[in-house]
This record gives structure tokens, sequence and C-alpha cells, in this order.
């Protein structure tokens, strides 16, 4: 069932609901004030009877039944009069015969006033005295207008409510199709959106109802898709080219060393030439899977606790040992006074391998120059600054350095593959720690990472 039909339904079955809670509550209003209406008059009719044959000493039996000939009276309408010792001393019309047992009248006498019916006809038995005497009054009669009145009232209502019912069941599938058609605007847009035209975006209407606002959500997610899928491209692209290098150079190789016999000091140097380029497409490829197989919404890491200061100097350590060419200095700021404070929860060998990749690509890019890593503690946090006073970072690569394999614009000419940062910023993901970047073309970089610790008191050193 569409939303359209769902939402005509349930607007059916609510106003159904109102209309036929109103219309039993007006029926069962009239009814009651029907019978109390009708009562009232039985009331009045028996009342006047007896007070005519018990307390006016000129009307006897035979008048009083003159009188009652001869008035307006109900439909089938009849009164009967029971002294003491119940025995009947009048009945306006002797000629239907009813019957009433002394229960019933001890009742009466009992109750004062006690209302029932037999069929249609209703009855009114009340209590009459006088100075010396105690009579049963029972009238009786059928409120044929009154169950006329009721019964057309009841058609009434059928018919305002069928004919509501209608109305409301048409105005609701009008209603719910016009809320709904910014949805389905929405869903026409939508429909036109490929990996062709990613750019495209959907139209967010007045900008504040809910479909507005799920027009919204959708562009966000179409510019996330849209920036996932450039970035896709444009790392296949990369990947593509930096893998053909090598193999090109392989084959470059190899190809030439064929096309003649050479001595088996030539085939060696050839040979070393190959296992470099393979040494180096190895590096790359390893680079890569490292690269896919961490994914942030999958965290399936074992993390323990580590101590910060300890990890950076194991890293600048083993870093130095590939290239002692390297300079880096490590410097430490406003240490917590329990040794706890050092410690945040992670995965070792990973953080290790991202603080060794920024720290051999600030060395990469600095020219000699030496690098600078100062661990700063906070109450609330641990702060790590890498900074080289290289050759910077130009702004229009700022956005996509974190990029795989790309590389800025002046750093073509270093030797790399554009991974480094890249794995790096995936690993602080997977830690939940901040990692932002600062640069001035031609003066430095700045990598700025940001982890929590437990609250300690700090004292400077």
């Amino acid at each position: 069932m569409t939303i359209q039909n769902k939402l005509t339904l349930q607007f059916a079955l609510i106003a159904a609901s109102i209309l036929l809670t109103a219309a039993l509550f007006i029926y069962i209003l009239s009814a009651g004030f029907r019978q109390e209406e009708f009562y009232d008059r039985l009331s009045q009719k028996a009342r006047s009877t007896a007070r005519l044959l018990i307390e006016v000493n000129e009307v006897d039996h035979d008048l009083l039944k003159i009188i009652d000939r001869n008035t307006i009276s109900l439909p089938s309408e009849q009164t009967i009069i029971y002294n003491y010792l119940n025995e009947e001393i009048y009945n306006s019309n002797e000629t239907v015969d009813m019957l009433f047992d002394e229960t019933l009248l001890d009742e009466i006498r009992i109750r004062q006033e006690v209302r029932f019916h037999r069929g249609t006809k209703e009855f009114l038995g009340l209590l009459y005295t006088d100075q010396y005497n105690r009579f049963v009054v029972i009238a009786s009669a059928v409120d044929v207008y009154g169950l006329r009145k009721l019964d057309y009232l009841k058609l009434v209502l059928l018919a305002v409510f069928g004919g509501s019912m209608v109305l409301v069941i048409g105005g609701g599938w009008v209603f719910a199709r016009q809320a709904l058609k910014p949805m389905a605007q929405v869903i026409d847009q939508v429909d036109q959106i490929s990996a062709n035209n990613l750019h495209a975006r959907v139209a967010e209407g007045n900008g504040q109802d809910e479909i507005a606002k799920l027009s919204q959500t959708f562009n966000k997610m179409l510019g996330r898709v849209e920036s996932a899928f450039l970035t896709q491209k444009s790392f296949v692209s990369n990947a593509s080219h930096e893998l053909r290098t090598p193999l090109t150079a392989i084959t470059g190789q190899i190809e030439v060393s064929l096309l003649k016999k050479r001595n088996v000091e030539e085939y060696q140097q050839v040979l070393q030439s190959v296992l470099e380029d393979i040494r180096q497409l190895t590096h790359l490829t390893n680079g890569l899977l490292e690269l896919a197989q961490l994914n942030p919404q999958e965290n399936h890491l074992s993390f323990s606790s580590i101590r910060l200061d300890e990890l950076l100097l194991q890293a600048r350590f083993e870093l130095l040992q590939r290239k002692p060419h390297y300079k880096i200095s490590i410097e430490y700021l406003h240490f917590p006074e329990e040794e706890e404070g050092l410690f945040i929860q992670g995965n070792e060998p990973l953080l290790k391998s991202a603080f060794i990749n920024i720290l051999d690509n600030a060395c990469k890019f600095s020219g000699g120059k030496p690098v600078e890593a100062t661990l700063f503690f906070e109450p609330k946090e641990a702060a790590l600054t890498i900074i080289d006073h290289g050759i910077g970072i130009q702004e229009e690569d700022m956005e996509r350095i974190l990029q795989p394999l790309y590389r800025a614009s002046n750093a073509i000419t270093f030797q790399g593959y554009g991974l480094g940062l890249s794995l790096a910023h995936k690993i602080m993901e997977l830690h939940r720690v901040s990692m932002k970047m600062q640069s001035q073309f031609g003066s430095g970089t700045q990598v700025i990472l940001k982890f929590p610790v437990k609250i300690l008191p700090l004292m400077p050193v």
C-alpha cells in the first residue's frame, strides 16, 4: 500500500471515529431526553387523574372516565389506581386488561416511583397519598411520536455519516496527494541522478518543512557519495599510473636485455635493476593493501594501554635506523604528575606505523632541516605536533593531500607514492584521534594530533 493510500485510510478512520462518536453521543442524549420528557408527561397525567378522583368530591369514577375520553390523551394511554388493599378503584381503559402483581405494587409503595416497560409500552408507577390513604397510580402509554422522531434522527445521522465519509475519503485523498507532491518530485529528481551526473542535486523547496530537510539530507549524502566517487576514481587512476611505472620499467629492461646476448655482468646489472623495481612495486602494493584493510566503520582491532612518549621514541628510533641521515628532535611539555596520564588506548603497531609515516613524510620534504616533534599533555588530551621547515604545501593541494596516492604539485620530484599521510589519517580515524594539517608554501608544514587521555593534574617541566 502506498503512503498516499495509507494517509487517506488513516485520515478516513480518524474522521469516521470522530463522526461515529458524535453521532452516538447525539443519539444517546436524544433518546434520554425523549424518555425523560415522556415519563414527565406520564407523571403529570397520573397525578392529575389521582387528584381529580381522590381530592375533588364532585368527580367520581364515571365522571372521570368521561373527562379522560374527552381530553387529548397519549397513544394507548391507560391509568390505573389501586387503594392500600391493592384493589383497583379506577381504570381509564377497561378494554385493555393489565395485570400487576402485588410485588410490583409493594415495590412502588417502597420506592415511590418505578419505571418499566412491556414491549413498546412504557409504564410509570408512583405513590399518591392524601390525609388518610396511600394510593398506587400506574400510568402507561406508547410514545409513538417520540420513537418516530428517534428513528428519523437515526436515519439523518446515518445519512450524514455516510455523506461525510464520502467527502472525507475524497478530501483525504486529495490532501494526501497534495501533501506528498513534493516527495513525488524528490523521487523523480532522484531517479534522474546516476553515476554520470552525481553533481546534480535535489530541489530543497522552502527549506523549512520535513520534505525540505529530507532533500537537504539527501543532497548532503549525494555530496559525500560524489566526493567518495571522485576520490575512488582518482585513487584508481593514480594507482594504475603508479603500478604501470615500475612494470613498464621492468618490461623495458627485460626487452632490452633480450635484444642480444650479453655477458654475466650485464645480466647481473639488469637483474639488480629489475629487483629494485620489484621491491618498489611490492612496497606500493603492500601500502595499497594496508590502506584498503583500514576501515573506520569495521573496527575489529585489539586495543591496549600504550605509553605515548615511549611509542614516539620507538617510532623515531626505527625510522632513524632505516634512514640515519634524518634529523628528528623530540620535546615533552607539561608531563602529568601520575604515570597513568601518559597512557592511551590503541593498537600499538598501527599507531607506530602512523608516527613513522608522518615523521618520514616530514623529513623527506624538510630539505635536510631538522624536524621538531613536541608532545604536550593537557588535562583531557595529549597533543603531538610535528613541524618541518621544508617546501610546504600549496593551498589548492591542502584539501586533497590526505587522499590516497595524491601528491602535491611541488612534491612530484620526491620519491614516494602518496600513501604515507593517507595511511596515517586512516589509522587516526580508527583511534578517534583528531589529525589536522597546517602549511605555508615554501616555509614548512605542521601536523597536529590530539589523543584523549585520563584527566590528571599537570606539573610543569
